[in-house]
């Protein structure tokens, strides 16, 4: 079995993976800011360009930071993609006859289609696609993020990938929130975000909990005078 930093062998269609190199559906489980998604191009990039497989990329329609012709990571890498609001619809988009020439479909921010598992089963198992998935498998607060964990049980390997702690440089196997938003879906770089090791982000929620304590105080005070 070959991990996401090995180089890829052979592979076969409808096999499915979580975060490693064999064909099917290949799903990288990342923490934000692991110079995001760049393990998730590379891989496309050794699909497309060593294998010679044809390729397509679909990414949610909800980021729209970088523009919706394209991913792009942290650090400059860019790829072409299909900006969806779910996975359905995909095959009418590019069209059937497209569709059946695809090796490879890579998805791209997972946890945001709520369709994922249907399209991984479809794709994998009937069409003999090989489908790379990059997502968070959990939001800030450490719960499960969308469908992102109901596809391991698809998977024939898993491989979870972790960050550096912004403040200590351990592994950061876990986002701090940065900011009062409480909404699960809250899209942001790093003035939203960062990665941490347990003991900073329990540190953090701590001191954040405490700030918005502080927060409504101040707003019930400001009631009463009013």
């Amino acid at each position: 079995m070959l991990s996401v930093e090995q180089p890829i062998g052979p592979l076969n269609s409808g096999d499915i993976v979580y975060g490693a190199s064999m064909l099917g559906c290949i799903l990288c489980a990342e923490k934000y800011l692991l110079r995001k998604c760049s393990c998730f191009i590379h891989w496309i990039v050794i699909f497309s360009k060593l294998t010679l497989r044809t390729v397509a990329v679909i990414k949610s329609n909800k980021d729209t930071r970088y523009g919706l012709d394209s991913i792009v990571t942290h650090d400059g890498m860019k790829l072409p993609c299909w900006a969806l609001a779910n996975l359905s619809s995909f095959r009418q988009k590019i069209g059937p006859d497209a569709y059946d020439q695809l090796d490879v479909i890579g998805i791209d921010e997972a946890q945001f289609f709520e369709d994922l598992y249907d399209f991984c089963c479809e794709a994998a198992d009937h069409d003999g696609k090989t489908v790379i998935v990059a997502g968070l498998d959990g939001d800030y607060l450490r719960r499960s993020f969308g469908s992102v964990l109901n596809i391991i049980p698809l998977a024939n390997s898993v491989t979870k990938l972790t960050a550096r702690c912004e403040l200590c440089g351990k592994r950061a196997f876990f986002t701090l929130r940065k900011t009062n938003e409480t909404e699960t879906e809250l899209i942001g770089g790093a003035e939203v975000y960062m990665p941490v090791c347990r003991q900073h982000y329990v540190d953090g929620q701590v001191a954040i909990g405490a700030a918005r304590s502080v927060l409504e105080s101040k707003k019930l005070e400001c009631g009463t005078c009013a």
